[in-house]
């Protein structure tokens, strides 16, 4: 969704860690009770990516919103934490990227077990073209970074994602990136047994996520929210979890009731 940008404001957040408040969407980045503790909980606690790290050979991950690059920070902190030797395939897709200026303030490495990683994704900002942009981190990490709207993302066909992080801001300021079709291309994109997670437990998300195809459940919320949403296209991911009816849900988005 094209907005005038009108500029961006460092925040920190209640456990010290640093977010961004945007006048263009009227949002903040992370949750302003505490930005990598959010980030942590959505998508790494919730999915099992930590572990996974440990015993897969290759991983695949998908992120709707690079953003202040934090989710790909804590990566690369989890990866060497647990001495990986996977092969990570990292894409990420943002809009509109943060100035180099802001992002070099960020405070991030005083939330990481290696602070030095802070530093390497805080430098891909300043490389950014348009377009595609490919960075290679720790020799086994490919990086690319879609810089341009989801709807000009056109990976390639053989991208199957094991992880799907939806980390868009909201779906009443950017429904664009919420809607059935566009969970249908990720869906497209993934593998049967992927794990999405999104902080975000909207009916009208539930509903778009269901009319696409995907099996749906619900988690405890981050920080003070009361729901989460984690998503696969198979059961078996989701069989720890409190399911949703997708059939009532897909139904009820078809008929335009939201």
């Amino acid at each position: 969704m094209s907005r005038k940008n009108s500029g961006n404001q460092l925040i920190e957040t209640r456990d010290g860690s640093h977010t961004v408040y945007s006048s263009q969407f009227d949002q903040h980045y992370h949750n302003p009770n505490g930005a990598v503790a959010e980030s942590r909980y959505v998508f790494f606690e919730q999915t099992g990516l930590p572990e996974a790290l440990s015993k897969q050979k290759d991983i695949t991950i998908l992120e709707l919103g690079f953003g202040t690059g934090l989710n790909l920070m804590l990566l690369l902190d989890y990866y060497l934490s647990r001495q990986s030797e996977a092969h990570i395939r990292y894409y990420t897709i943002e809009a509109f990227p943060l100035k180099a200026d802001l992002v070099q303030q960020f405070n991030y490495e005083d939330y990481l077990t290696h602070p030095q990683i802070a530093r390497k994704v805080i430098a891909l900002f300043d490389k950014l073209q348009k377009g595609l942009n490919h960075f290679t981190l720790l020799d086994n990490i490919d990086i690319y970074l879609f810089n341009g709207f989801f709807s000009d993302f056109n990976p390639d066909d053989s991208i199957r994602a094991d992880y799907i992080f939806h980390d868009a801001f909201s779906p009443d300021t950017n429904p664009d990136l919420w809607t059935g079709k566009v969970f249908e291309t990720l869906a497209r994109h993934s593998h049967p047994n992927v794990m999405l997670s999104t902080y975000c437990a909207a009916s009208k998300v539930q509903g778009a996520m269901a009319w696409a195809g995907w099996k749906i459940a619900k988690a405890q919320g981050a920080l003070g929210k009361r729901e989460m949403i984690v998503a696969s296209l198979s059961d078996e991911p989701l069989s720890h979890l409190e399911r949703i009816n997708e059939e009532r849900l897909a139904r009820r988005y078809k008929e335009g009731d939201f």
